[in-house]
């Protein structure tokens, strides 16, 4: 006999049970994402407060008469300071291998420099230190008895996971504060233009369009402010570009730097030379989307297979398999 108290059943699941959860799933999102809408930040209160020590820094450093005070500018700590020597002691820091770091770190956005030196013991000792958890938790305490060779291959995971782990996430890092300046850079050097034209200087014509584009491409308003500033403050204005390709593992970015060096060392036109990369970079991120759109079809194949066609097979079929399901519950057993 069929069964009052219960709903509609499809492959042995309560279709209304189910329907409750998603609704109170979609619920759910719904009110996370007016929370995040009206809680958002200001992206750039931390970024400007950071130009501005760096500013006071540079004013202090040109203003200081010896190489003593200026030595005094650099913010060292006592822990960094016995961290390095003795890694240096341990014979497994160069200065090489420093200014990778530091470039990397500059790529990350990270401006302190003396990361490098916690990087690189990190990369010393988190090898050490996951490879000790790895053989306790598994030779010692063994949660995983039946584990053989796996045991191996978990402790080398675990030390190569602890060597490689700072280097890929500095990586990571500086792959997505590239993108986020590769998008932006083609608005701002139509900004420059404009500056240009009108007569703006150049370190005001970078200050301005770091505020202009501060909230939608905070990285780029970050790079393009600390510029102007190093512009107003630096003796040698090349300085301050060199800098900015520096911390800018961009292709678009280095070449913007040569530009405005040819412009401050032979006079040519700024806001010409601007415009003609501002199409280039414009041109390369329109061919940039068709090529993510041309391989679009390829990538949708598998999520189309996996959740979109059983979702439209039980859109479809749902209700006529709900028919069938109470219509042979409702007759008698034999």
């Amino acid at each position: 006999m069929l069964n009052q108290g219960s709903g509609p059943t499809l492959l042995g699941f309560d279709v209304i049970f189910i329907g409750s959860i998603l609704a109170g799933v979609a619920t759910l999102a719904v009110i996370l994402a007016i929370y995040a809408a009206v809680t958002v930040k200001d992206p750039m209160a931390k970024r400007v407060k950071a130009l501005n020590a760096r500013r006071d820094e540079l004013k202090a450093g040109i203003v200081t008469s010896s190489a003593k005070k200026r030595a005094s500018l650099v913010r060292k700590t006592d822990q960094t300071e016995k961290m390095k020597d003795t890694l240096q002691g341990m014979k497994v820091l160069q200065q090489s291998q420093i200014e990778v770091i530091q470039q990397k770190l500059a790529h990350a956005g990270y401006r302190n420099k003396e990361l490098a030196v916690l990087i690189i013991a990190a990369r010393l000792v988190l090898p050490i230190v996951l490879g000790l958890i790895t053989f306790i938790a598994l030779y010692v305490i063994e949660i995983y008895p039946d584990w053989e060779m796996k045991k191996v291959m978990a402790m080398g995971a675990a030390i190569f996971t602890g060597y490689k782990g700072p280097e890929i996430f500095l990586k990571n890092k500086a792959n997505k504060r590239t993108d986020a300046i590769r998008k932006g850079l083609p608005d701002a050097l139509d900004l420059l233009v404009i500056c240009a034209e009108a007569g703006l200087t150049v370190d005001a014509s970078f200050n301005r369009v770091a505020k202009e584009l501060g909230r939608a491409y905070p990285e780029l308003g970050d790079e393009f402010a600390l510029t102007a500033i190093e512009l107003s403050f630096l003796t040698e204005r090349k300085q301050a570009f060199d800098n900015l390709a520096y911390r800018v593992d961009l292709e678009s970015v280095r070449g913007v730097v040569t530009t405005m060096v040819q412009t401050e060392r032979y006079g040519t036109p700024l806001a010409s030379a601007l415009r003609v990369l501002s199409a280039e970079f414009r041109n390369e991120r329109m061919m940039r989307a068709e090529e993510k759109a041309a391989r679009l079809p390829a990538i949708m194949t598998v999520p189309l297979i996996m959740f979109i066609l059983p979702v439209l097979f039980i859109v479809i079929l749902g209700p006529a398999a709900c028919s069938i399901s109470d219509a042979f519950a409702a007759k008698p057993g034999r």
